[in-house]
């Protein structure tokens, strides 16, 4: 009886995932050969470098093209606010109106003083031309004729100021009637009805903000205008002719606006504040979509990287070691490959270093593999191909993992029941080592 321990302690090795070693002793002519790895599905994309378009991506701003302040030119009371904040106004529709009376009035003395300057010039008109005769004939002085002509060419003097005077109190007359000078939108008024207005810093009244076109403003770092310049010489980008590039805005719900612009203007110099370059581009705007001062992103479209690698941005992980991303060998294996990924271009990333022409990157499936795993490989040639090829085959998957536990189960059930019999035939030996050994030592 002293040996069921030791077969106890047998069962618990068993358990404690001893059988190996209980059967490398005891019962080697029955161990299994252990199975090799599955192949694990997986969908892959080969590599195939193509000239791409390369977008720059930078944050901006709108602004209006033509942003106007309206200003009284005059001092007067206001009398009226003939427009609707906010709202769209037209070219020379008005927006103020102020009092016409006192403007009226000088307008209606400087037409008083002009028709009296042209009775004068008319008296001394009249009084030259007899004067002249007699001059001719030696009945009056010769003083007397230059003081009828000195007289006559005062009065015209007089008339022309008398003139400019009714021109000027006309104009001011007119500013009191105030108009937009553009089409755009109509910021809130700053003075109200009653204000007494005054040129200057002080008569600022509203400002209209032309919307189309619209600019959009955003700045470019010297870095990347240094990274872009050695790039072009390498020959690792390319860009259009004149480097007329064409701007897409982006919305910050991600709505791109409809409407594609060009490049206006680019600041000469460097910022010293900021260490950047301004840039501004005009786009049309006949809906008005695009309200000064809101911040949109700022697509810049138009160069290309030749024989550029690319690759989904699913297919590069972030390891210890940076980017990889997973290969399949010649021996249709996984093989982990070191990358350096660069832009981004839609949902593929570009690929500066790691991979060439040829090779078959694993774009799904990438979980269940480890270095040196088969793989039984599924072909895609674009990322929509792969992403449908990618749920297949985790579809796939699910139901292969669920037939693999149903097997490992089967193995375990066939395992415990080879032991009972082991546990049985052992013991039966133990029972008759022990009638053996009784009649033995009565005998001694």
């Amino acid at each position: 009886m002293a040996s069921f321990p030791l077969l106890k302690r047998w069962i618990c090795v068993y358990l404690a995932g001893g059988l190996p070693l209980l059967l490398l002793f005891g019962c080697g002519p029955r161990e299994e050969a252990k199975a090799p790895p599955m192949a694990v599905e997986v969908s892959a994309q080969r590599i195939v470098p193509a000239d791409t378009p390369v977008v720059f991506e930078y944050v901006g701003q709108t602004e209006s093209s033509r942003q106007v302040e309206i200003r009284a030119r005059v001092e007067g009371f206001l009398e009226n606010i003939a427009y609707e904040e906010g709202a769209l106004v037209q070219q020379d529709q008005v927006l103020f109106q102020m009092d016409p009376k006192p403007f009226e009035a000088s307008l209606q003395q400087a037409r008083g003083e002009l028709a009296l300057q042209l009775a004068r010039l008319e008296t001394a008109a009249a009084n030259l031309r007899r004067i002249k005769p007699l001059a001719e004939r030696n009945a009056v002085s010769r003083k007397d004729l230059d003081d009828a002509s000195g007289s006559e060419k005062a009065a015209r003097a007089s008339v022309l100021a008398a003139r400019g005077a009714v021109r000027a109190a006309e104009l001011n007359l007119g500013y009191t009637i105030i108009k937009s000078p553009v089409t755009g939108l109509a910021s809130k008024t700053e003075q109200q009805e009653g204000s007494f207005l005054t040129p200057g810093p002080e008569g600022l009244l509203t400002y209209v903000a032309q919307l189309d076109p619209i600019w959009v403003s955003f700045s470019v770092s010297e870095n990347e205008i240094l990274r872009q310049r050695k790039q072009e010489a390498k020959g690792l980008l390319k860009f259009p002719a004149r480097k007329e590039f064409e701007i897409q805005v982006v919305l910050a719900d991600g709505t791109v606006f409809p409407h594609l612009g060009r490049i206006s203007f680019a600041e000469p110099s460097l910022s010293t504040e900021t260490g950047t370059f301004l840039v501004r581009a005009e786009l049309v705007n006949p809906k008005g979509n695009l309200r000064p001062g809101q911040f949109v992103r700022v697509r810049v479209l138009g160069a290309q990287q030749p024989q550029a690698v690319l690759v989904p941005q699913r297919a590069v992980m972030e390891g210890d070691k940076g980017a990889f991303v997973w290969v399949v060998d010649a021996e249709q294996k996984a093989e982990l490959r070191a990358v350096t990924p660069g832009r981004w271009y839609k949902d593929q990333w570009f690929i500066d270093k790691g991979l060439k022409a040829g090779d078959l990157v694993i774009v799904d499936g990438v979980m269940r593999l480890r270095p040196g795993v088969p793989v039984q490989v599924t072909e895609t040639t674009n990322s929509e191909e792969a992403a449908a090829a990618g749920r297949a085959s985790a579809a796939k998957g699910d139901g292969k993992q669920q037939g693999e536990a149903a097997d490992e189960q089967n193995q375990l059930e066939e395992r415990l029941r080879r032991l009972e019999s082991l546990v049985q035939d052992l013991a039966g030996e133990q029972s008759a080592a022990s009638g053996t050994a009784g009649p033995v030592e009565g005998q001694r």
